[in-house]
């Protein structure tokens, strides 16, 4: 790949950085967004590839470094990747269920300059999480966790995946996060790619379910009076008629490395037909600017009309290219959410089937790493 003046005088340096550094988990929740083919944890980047990424990245501007998986504490690395990355600049941020964060290495990653941890929970209730999350005891070793991340003065930061699962478990969810005394709350509404898209219609929820979950977070938001967590409320995209601006535009702001050190402009590109450039191979900055990947779907040219020609289009940037793949076939068609798409009926199609289909319950797996969810016979 050439070094190119002009499409690097053109494009934005990357300010967001994540890096998947595993995609192995202990837990096997129903509606994870990773690959259906988790990959050879063989192929996962030495810790030399990971510090090299960093320092490529942090001299391109990236600022903002997520450190997720899978599980990223699985990484006996962590605290040598998190270290370095403190020495660059870089704020960092651990995603992370919270299982295996001992006291111990919490207080290593402190140690070693952790600016930030985020802990998902799968529900409020220790019967229905570890239903969802596939893992006895994981509800008591997050709430643990959580007070521990607390205590060493971390900022509280929390995530809940809300599907029908565990959507009507808002009011309680909303009071564990106060108990708790978290800074922020995600509540965010599952986004249908990999495991999630497979179990779409025991996932998705009723529109009357989420605007009923909407209330409820903005009464606990008024009641408080600026006091206590900030929830933020992602509703899904399917019961809008515009759809997100996915990842702020393609190769925009944000780059994704994979466990194998494919570089990605989102954590679900991997599911495209595309050649995916590796940072073992080439450059970060030969891969930003001078990719057929980046430049694959970046500004506007590539958009088929109406999208092309839509006033709207420095909004959405045309939405999800691995959305418009899943449901049209074709990753390069308008994103199916938007009502002006001729792929539109697949949204109202999926909304059908998912009202339509029993909601079940998180039984046992039928196989020991299942991620599909086990109906009811009630």
């Amino acid at each position: 790949m050439a070094k190119s003046g002009s499409v690097e005088a053109a494009v934005k340096p990357p300010l967001w950085l994540l890096l998947e550094l595993t995609y192995r988990c202990p837990l096997s929740c129903p509606y994870c967004a990773n690959p259906l083919d988790l990959g050879n944890p063989a192929d996962e980047l030495s810790t030399d590839d990971w510090l090299r990424v960093l320092e490529q990245a942090r001299a391109m501007g990236a600022v903002q470094l997520g450190l997720s998986g899978g599980e990223p504490l699985l990484r006996k690395d962590l605290e040598q990747i998190v270290a370095r990355a403190r020495e660059l600049g870089f704020y960092s941020n651990l995603i992370t269920s919270g299982i295996g964060l001992t006291e111990k290495r919490l207080e290593a990653l402190k140690r070693a300059g952790l600016d930030h941890i985020q802990i998902s929970f799968q529900s409020a209730d220790a019967d229905t999480n570890d239903a969802i999350a596939g893992k006895k005891q994981a509800f008591a070793q997050k709430k643990q966790l959580a007070q521990a991340v607390k205590a060493h003065d971390f900022p509280m930061v929390l995530n809940f995946v809300i599907s029908r699962q565990n959507i009507a478990q808002i009011p309680a969810i909303l009071a564990l996060s106060q108990a708790l005394e978290a800074d922020y709350v995600e509540l965010a509404t599952a986004q249908y790619y990999g495991w999630a898209l497979a179990n779409r219609d025991l996932l998705l929820p009723s529109r009357e379910q989420i605007r009923l979950a909407e209330a409820q977070v903005n009464a606990v938001r008024e009641a408080q009076q600026g006091q206590g967590p900030k929830f933020i409320f992602v509703t899904p995209d399917y019961y809008e008629t515009r759809p997100k601006a996915c990842m702020s535009g393609w190769g925009n702001i944000f780059m994704s490395i994979a466990p194998d050190g494919r570089a990605m402009p989102c954590h679900s590109a991997g599911l495209l037909p595309l050649s995916f450039p590796n940072v073992q191979q080439a450059s970060l900055r030969e891969i930003w600017y001078d990719s057929t990947l980046f430049n694959q779907y970046r500004g506007f040219d590539w958009m088929p009309e109406p999208c092309r020609s839509c006033d709207e289009k420095h909004q959405d940037f045309g939405g999800c290219r691995c959305q418009a793949l899943l449901l049209t076939g074709d990753a390069a068609n308008i994103d199916p959410v938007c009502d002006k798409s001729p792929a539109h009926h697949k949204i109202a199609e999926a909304i059908a089937r998912a009202s339509g289909c029993p909601l079940g319950e998180m039984l046992a797996r039928t196989a020991a790493n299942s991620r599909i969810i086990v109906k009811s016979r009630v």
